[in-house]
Formats: C-alpha cells, structure tokens, sequence
C-alpha cells in the first residue's frame, strides 16, 4: 500500500500527503514519454519526490497520473505493473521480441490501440445489426501461400495496378488513393500521428509503424501517421496483407522483426510485391549501376520509400544482408531528418476523418443523426466535444 501521512496546511485544513514508491514515478515518466526539456517545466517537483524530499498531496499525484496519462491507482502498487500491448506483438528491440522487453509499451501506443478496439467494436455492432455481409478475402490466405499470387489477389480487390500508381504524381497521393481503396473495398483505415485529438501526444515511429486488427465484418488498419508519407504506403500494404492472413497484429515493419516472425516476413513480401513488382523492378533497376544514384528515382517511380527499394535490391539477389542493413541504417538516418523538419497542422475537417477513418466517421455520424447511437458515445469514439464541430464533420463527409 502506498504510505499516507498528514500536514495541516495555512488555513489549518489538513492535506493529505502521499509517498508514491520512486520506482512507480520513474515508471510513469518513461511510459509518458515527454520530453525531458517538456518534463522539466510540467513536473518542477518530481526530482525531489523521487529522491524523498518532498512528498506530493493526493490532490498532485492525481494531477501528475493525469498529465503522465496514468491510471492513478497505479501508484498504490508495490511495483510497476508489466503492461503488455492488447494485440499480438510482432516487434522487436535489439532483436528480441518485445514482449520480453520490460518497459517498452508507452501509454501513446495502449490508448491508441484502446480507442481503435473500441471503434472497431461499434462498428461490428453495427454491421451486424444493419445485417451487412463479412468481407470475403478477410482470412483468405495462409502462411504457406505465394507471396506474388496475394498480392495479385489485393491489387485486384485494392484496384492497385501499375497503371493506377503511375497516374499519381507524389506519396501523398499514392497514400490517399490506396487508402481509400481499401476503404472502398471495406476496411476501416485510419492514419494519425498523434493520440486522439491531443497535438501533444505525438506518435513515435521508433515504437511502432501500425497495426491491424482483423475482423470479417470490422477490419481495422491504423498506420502512425507521424512517419514519411512513402513509409505509411508501405506500412498501409503492409497491415492489410495481415487482413488477408486474418491476423490481428502489431508491426514495427524492420528488418530485425522480418527475420524474428514468419508473419511479417510473408506480409514483408506481400507488401513488397503488391508496390514494387519484382517483374517490373528487375526491369527497370540496373545491379550494374551505382545504387545510391537509383535509389530516389526508383521510389519516385514506385511511390514507396527508398528503404523499399533497397528491399527490392536484396531480394533481387543485388545486395548481401550485411551491406542491405548498412546502407538501410543510411537511408533512415536521412528519412529521420527529413520527416523531423517538416511542418504539421493542416485543416481539421480534412485531416480529423483521416485520423479516425473516413468509412468509421461517416457510419457513425449518420447512425447517430439516426438516433441509433447516443451523441455522447458519438463524441467519444470520435474524440470531439462540441456538437458544431460534430456538424462540421458530417457537412465535410456529406453525411450532413
């Protein structure tokens, strides 16, 4: 139990003091992950809460379970609590899986994973009750298929074709066609870089790439939309190659979590084959030539990220595993600083039902306006608070 003492405070009224173990505040400080220059302005007192100089009142510690988005009860346990991710983990960390990781799921990546369950649950309640057939290539495949002949069966479904890729004229678009495709095709896609509505809680691309959450009848896709536009192609192909396996499954896409799981490697492939046909690849790419020189107008030509290619340059049979993970390091390095400066924002009508998907949005709005689901519960699954901003995303969805 965590300790309890008293301390009468100026106006004789007694408060009550708290002493949370030091192990449980570095706890909440690491699952939060603020940065440290952000940390030290938002928690002044931490350092000499831990150190035992001071101890917080209730009234701070549930203040400070708030800001570090922390189930305050968790500061009466003897010890950190070992939280594992809700969804079959496929990452790794110096190459070993995650789950034998201690300490590595942030509250960023649980909440996001929390909120997406609970639209996927609406959404299956829904589907069911407005007797909507499953998804027919949902679970379709296995392990044990071709790589090639799934990606031929999603590019049929996806409508993703050489001709479709060469008709857009940067990532963005390439990212936006494809997921509207898939959403057209009935998978609830939603790609934010962020935590809900919160600008503050940024997403990290180190921690995880996305996830897919397979259903037949509510088929989730959330790819972190903090990373590139030509890593969230990818990554995009990548979950809904797991929706063909019928596999729930959290994915960091990297190299190291290919060669650790069976899974990814098969949705490594499919993806691969699905953006950048190796047919069409070996025609165009030259083994004899410099590789650096070819890789950016390759991923220009293919609407994928130049890591993609190098991919694509291995698998060819053009680079040994150990000069593909050099000159991989290289590229992220580059990708990193890229991303790093550019500019966010962009108008919230347009970006909001990407985020929470475009499909899921308007099902939800229009089943509300219906008076089949409460306002309240709308506002949740949607992460807003004002009725006029509810308006606004329906009149932008055409729902209104």
């Amino acid at each position: 139990m965590l300790p309890l003492s008293h301390r009468s405070g100026d106006n004789g009224a007694m408060s009550v003091r708290v002493e949370p173990r030091p192990a449980l505040l570095r706890w909440a400080r690491a699952r939060s992950g603020i940065e440290a220059d952000v940390w030290e302005k938002r928690f002044p007192r931490y350092d000499s809460w831990v150190n035992g100089e001071a101890k917080p009142t209730f009234k701070q510690l549930e203040e400070f379970a708030r800001k570090t988005y922390t189930p305050v009860g968790f500061f009466f346990l003897d010890e950190p609590p070992m939280e594992e991710v809700p969804i079959p983990d496929f990452r790794t960390v110096r190459d070993l899986p995650v789950a034998g990781v201690a300490g590595y799921v942030s509250a960023d990546l649980l909440d996001t994973v929390y909120v997406c369950q609970a639209r996927q649950e609406w959404y299956r309640d829904s589907q069911l009750l407005n007797g909507e057939a499953p998804l027919g290539f949902v679970g379709t495949a296995t392990l044990a298929d071709s790589p090639s002949a799934v990606a031929d069966q999603m590019r049929l479904v996806l409508d993703w074709t050489p001709e479709t890729r060469d008709g857009l004229s940067s990532w963005e678009m390439a990212l936006t066609r494809l997921r509207e495709n898939a959403e057209l095709a009935g998978v609830l896609v939603m790609i934010s870089g962020i935590v809900g509505s919160n600008t503050h809680r940024k997403l990290d691309p180190e921690e995880f790439w996305g996830f897919a959450l397979a259903d037949p009848r509510a088929a989730v896709v959330f790819v972190n939309g903090a990373d590139s536009k030509a890593a969230q192609v990818f990554t995009l192909a990548h979950e809904l190659a797991h929706l063909w396996l019928g596999e729930t499954a959290l994915s960091d896409v990297d190299p190291e979590s290919v060669r650790t799981y069976d899974e990814e490697r098969w949705c490594n492939q499919v993806a691969a084959e699905l953006l950048v046909p190796m047919d069409e690849f070996r025609l165009v790419f030259d083994p004899a030539s410099d590789l650096r020189a070819q890789l950016q107008p390759l991923a220009e030509r293919f609407r994928v990220s130049t890591q993609v290619i190098l991919g694509r340059a291995r698998e060819a049979g053009s680079l040994s595993w150990d000069r593909f993970m050099e000159e991989l390091r290289i590229e992220k390095q580059r990708v990193a600083e890229v991303v790093a400066e550019r500019g966010g924002g962009g108008n919230y009508y347009n970006t909001k039902p990407v985020q929470v998907g475009k499909r899921f949005a308007r099902e939800l709005i229009a089943s509300t306006l219906e008076g089949r689901t409460p306002y309240t519960e709308a506002f949740r699954l949607l992460d807003v608070k004002k009725t006029s901003t509810f308006e606004g995303l329906g009149e932008q969805l055409g729902v209104l």
